[in-house]
């Protein structure tokens, strides 16, 4: 089985190999294997993963392996009750470790925040268990490029939680792009501008403390843009950027309480100590360059995750706002040039999946049950089908850079390095 530690063709040559869809691994077997599954954390995104598990069945019924919930975690009782009552896990308990030691565990869903999960993933490695870990990885390049050697050391499968790449209009422009259907890549745009913590009295979750998350925006919202641009481009070589604490006091939250959508009136204030904002300049190892753009405070924009990308022959442009449509552009001249609004259908990526028909509205949800098919296909076949740490370290690598960028108001290069060169 190739090493966890290889650099993924997608992300080291940009279009050299195309990953294979949910929809490439069916299967005629009839008897499904079963993949006995943990959780550790019971929040949204827990709960996200363990509905996406009841989905795939449904939505790919030739897959060879069946999920099965065995046990989750979390230090609210309420929420290992829920996990148990409603999510149809055989058990629950507050010891995430315990998780991991389970004999019917396979593999372990780690929705835990930023600060547990170097421990959790890697310790899941060493007792030789697959695991599905949330963006980012690691609080910063250091800890998630230790994951990646972990995961690589122990031979496992891992997945990471870098969603967008499946909705079936960004699988379409990649196609586009891998086939030359837009000419050389010249230049791109990427914006994720999010107002989850607009609002001054949004409670001050881990999410804002640097012990807790490592860096604000640029980890939990850039992390995903990056990984959308390298995956569609080609790895970046350098950045200068810059970030910005737009609201710099927040009232307090005690862990485990609420989530970071949380309103908190009065209380005890605390200072926010990670970015809000940041924007950075790029530069593709290929000569392409662009922007980036980051927000958890913008006022208007809800939930904006937007690329363009331009090319000698054409361009695409996508909106998750509009998730289920790519404008696209082909040719530089003729009377009807410019954009053409394309509806995602069944020729497009996963979409047969989920629709019979084209035009047809998928959701957010329909991406993580897309990637709750790729993990355990990935076990059963031996083999990394979809993002793995491995490509969350190349993200954390420009993601560091970016930092260094903002503190340094220089130009940073990223390290372009195997998992197996890190010392």
């Amino acid at each position: 089985m190739p090493g966890e530690g290889e650099v993924p063709t997608d992300t080291a040559g940009g279009c050299k190999e195309q990953l294979r869809t949910a929809r490439d691994m069916e299967t005629s077997v009839g008897a499904r294997r079963s993949i006995g599954i943990g959780l550790v954390g019971v929040g949204w995104m827990g709960r996200l993963h363990s509905k996406s598990y009841h989905q795939v069945n449904y939505h790919y019924p030739q897959l060879g392996v069946r999920p099965r919930l065995v046990v989750a975690a979390d230090t609210a009782p309420d929420r290992v009750r829920f996990a148990i009552d409603e999510l149809g896990y055989l058990e629950g308990t507050d010891d995430w470790r315990s998780v991991i030691a389970h004999p019917a565990v396979e593999a372990v869903n780690i929705a835990a925040p930023n600060y547990l999960h170097r421990e959790i993933a890697t310790l899941a490695a060493e007792q030789g268990k697959h695991f599905w870990i949330e963006k980012p990885v690691g609080r910063n390049v250091d800890e998630t490029e230790d994951i990646a050697r972990a995961a690589r050391a122990a031979g496992i499968v891992t997945a990471v939680g870098f969603c967008y790449r499946h909705a079936p209009a960004v699988q379409h422009a990649r196609e586009l792009v891998c086939s030359g259907g837009i000419g050389k890549v010249v230049h791109v745009r990427g914006v994720f501008l999010n107002d989850y913590a607009a609002e001054p009295r949004a409670a001050l979750s881990w999410r804002f403390q640097r012990s807790l998350a490592g860096l604000g925006v640029v980890g939990d919202l850039m992390s995903h843009t990056i990984d959308l641009l390298q995956h569609l481009v080609g790895p970046i070589a350098e950045t200068s950027a810059l970030t910005k604490i737009v609201i710099p006091m927040r009232p307090v939250l005690p862990m485990g309480v609420g989530d970071h959508f949380a309103v908190v009136e009065g209380g005890k204030m605390g200072a926010v100590e990670n970015e809000d904002y940041a924007g950075a300049l790029l530069r593709f190892g290929d000569g392409a360059v662009g922007t980036c753009e980051v927000s958890r405070v913008t006022v208007g924009p809800r939930c904006q995750i937007a690329l363009d990308v331009f090319g000698t022959d054409g361009a695409l442009s996508w909106d998750f706002e509009r998730m289920n449509e790519l404008r696209v552009c082909l040719g530089r001249s003729g009377a009807d040039h410019g954009y053409t609004t394309v509806l995602a259908g069944p020729d497009h990526g996963d979409y047969a999946h989920f629709q019979p028909g084209p035009a047809i509205s998928m959701s957010y949800d329909d991406l993580k049950v897309i990637e709750a098919a790729l993990f355990p296909q990935s076990i059963s076949e031996g083999k990394q089908l979809g993002a793995a740490v491995a490509d969350a370290a190349a993200t954390a690598r420009v993601l560091a850079a970016v930092a260094r960028s903002a503190g340094s108001g220089r130009w940073e290069s990223v390290e372009q390095r195997r998992v197996e060169e890190v010392n």
